[in-house]
């Protein structure tokens, strides 16, 4: 598997983002065996031994998308790790788009897990954060103290996904030049500073460096016979049986994934009386339009059930 890797200097100053890179090898998962890895990027801030909040972004963004939470979270003496998906941030970016599947993506995920041995985990997952972090609940709750899902769902093709979605998905597509930034701003209610918007841009010196982001709209699961509906019904069989705490925050003006959060909170038995949160004024990128917010969000939470 060939993979590209963006400059250094291509992170340099970003606004907001002084947190120091670690990396971490992960197995590429090609068919052929040849053992390859691939490089991940992430975010460790906060004390090693503190409880750890593991933030997963989507699609197109990456670790910097959690840099207004990852503040919050750390201030309240939690650890926040912060990894950018293989395609995205500082991650290795295997350079076609066959290289990208749903699979691969829970696999390199669960590798990188495994690899910084993160349990007792409260996952924070958007957008295919949630794709991918819930089907890893679903197939091992027992890695997870908590969840709090915000802006996602786990797919398994049996509604009809929203038209907000299905024009994006044709965009994507047909778009010449993937516009990061103007992506990011479009999905956000709160107006993004040139500075930002060229920090969300920053992983992508060129096209050739896009194919994941490319890929992503094709990977979700909006067909019966996509290959990763056996794997996410069956991860629901997990998710019908999760027990830990589960919360919903989601943005109040998300197209994409209105309505989600109710069946999330109706067939997650974690999720009775829990004090799910809609945030105002919040679009698909909360983070951006509510980051402090969803941060103090994430804080209570865990805050909470430690004092149960």
């Amino acid at each position: 598997m060939k993979c590209l890797r963006t400059p250094d200097d291509r992170f340099t100053d970003l606004p907001g983002y002084p947190f120091a890179p670690h990396y971490q090898e992960v197995p590429t998962g090609d068919l052929d065996g040849d053992g390859g890895t691939l490089r991940m990027h992430f975010v460790d801030e906060g004390p090693r031994d503190a409880p750890v909040v593991l933030m997963l972004h989507g699609e197109p963004s990456w670790s910097y998308l959690y840099r207004k939470v990852i503040a919050r979270v750390v201030a309240a003496g939690l650890r926040a790790v912060a990894p950018d998906l293989p395609g995205f941030g500082r991650s290795d970016k295997p350079a076609t788009q066959d290289d990208y599947t749903y699979q691969r993506h829970v696999d390199w995920m669960w590798a990188f897990l495994e690899a910084q041995s993160l349990r007792d985990i409260t996952l924070l997952c958007q957008d295919w954060g949630g794709l991918i972090g819930l089907r890893l609940v679903g197939e091992h709750p027992e890695r997870f103290a908590r969840v709090v899902a915000a802006n996602t769902f786990l797919p398994t093709a049996e509604r009809p996904p929203q038209e907000a979605f299905l024009t994006w998905r044709r965009f994507s597509q047909e778009v010449p030049e993937l516009p990061v930034g103007f992506i990011l701003q479009s999905a956000s209610k709160r107006p993004l500073t040139d500075a930002i918007r060229a920090a969300y841009e920053a992983p992508f010196p060129d096209e050739s460096y896009k194919a994941g982001a490319r890929k992503f709209p094709l990977l979700v699961p909006i067909a019966a016979d996509d290959p990763a509906v056996p794997a996410n019904l069956a991860a629901w069989q997990g998710l019908e049986r999760f027990q830990r705490p589960f919360l919903t925050a989601f943005g109040d003006s998300d197209p994409i994934t209105r309505g989600a959060d109710r069946v999330l909170q109706a067939r997650i038995p974690g999720a009775k009386d829990q004090p799910h949160t809609t945030l105002k004024d919040a679009g698909h990128f909360l983070q951006e339009d509510a980051g402090e917010e969803l941060g103090d969000v994430v804080v209570d939470f865990v805050r909470r059930q430690a004092l149960k």
